[in-house]
């Protein structure tokens, strides 16, 4: 099995596999790596590993040393080349008149190229933007639109939860979100309650769906009748976190609830739709 370590370019970015030669690398390291876009100076999050050869993409390509006063020099140099960058380029945004956000600048380390991050709710014809930043930075331009998800990665915020959000602090990779995962969890589907300042279901959403899948397995439908302490009667509602179930009695049509486990028996019938 090849031996890799994993390398981090942006905080709370992807993690990227790199050879790592004969050097000994650990955790927290900065190196400088060759990539498709050329060198790039990264932080190293994995130490050396075995991995199976269907978890790499490849070609495998190897890290060339660790990180030098020099580098994060030019490293400093670059984000103030892009703050120049990003005000020029919102510049003759307004001046073509083109229908888009800019969001970010990237320089490679090499200065190789320019990236330049943007959402639009279209597609743009941004074809004399480019030959204008060409002929001003002289290098490669890449106009590349992104996601209302990856603007919010890369600009970060606030959470109504009050802390960073997540895809800014710690998510590498965004994970599939859906309405499923609110319901299971009898969170209200009101879009304003659910919804990241992205717009879009709160990646948060997903971190409990499991447990909340496993636990109604020891509950019963709502719909279904069972017989509890009190008598027979129809389940009305679930309470995944304190563990009981609210019945309506059969005899004197009164809501009661109770603890899960005093719940003797479960109508083989029960209604299997109900709470999805």
């Amino acid at each position: 099995m090849p031996k890799v370590v994993g390398v981090r370019f942006r905080k709370a970015g992807k993690i990227y596999y790199f050879d790592p030669g004969f050097l000994e690398l650990k955790a927290g390291q900065d190196v400088i790596v060759e990539t498709s876009r050329g060198l790039e100076l990264g932080e190293v999050i994995q130490g050396a590993k075995e991995v199976n050869k269907s978890e790499i993409v490849p070609p495998l390509k190897p890290v060339r040393r660790l990180a030098t006063e020099a580098d994060y020099k030019r490293l400093a140099e670059n984000k103030e080349k892009e703050k120049e960058a990003m005000t020029l380029c919102q510049e003759k945004i307004k001046k073509h008149k083109l229908n888009m956000k800019l969001v970010d600048v990237e320089y490679t380390f090499d200065h190789n190229k320019i990236v330049f991050y943007f959402t639009a709710e279209g597609r743009v014809d941004f074809r004399e933007l480019v030959k204008d930043l060409a002929a001003v930075f002289r290098t490669r331009i890449e106009l590349r639109q992104i996601g209302v998800r990856d603007e919010a990665k890369m600009l970060g915020g606030l959470g109504p939860c009050g802390r960073g959000l997540c895809c800014a602090t710690f998510l590498g990779e965004f994970e599939p979100v859906s309405i499923r995962m609110a319901k299971e969890q009898s969170l209200s589907l009101n879009p304003t309650k659910i919804s990241g300042i992205c717009g879009r279901l709160m990646c948060c959403l997903r971190y409990e769906a499991g447990q909340y899948e496993d636990a109604r397995e020891d509950f019963p439908e709502i719909g279904g009748v069972v017989i509890t302490p009190n008598g027979e009667g129809k389940v009305v509602a679930q309470n995944i976190i304190k563990k009981s179930v609210t019945v309506e009695l059969k005899e004197s049509a009164k809501m009661q609830d109770f603890p899960v486990e005093e719940i003797e028996k479960i109508s083989p019938g029960r209604n299997q739709g109900n709470h999805e």
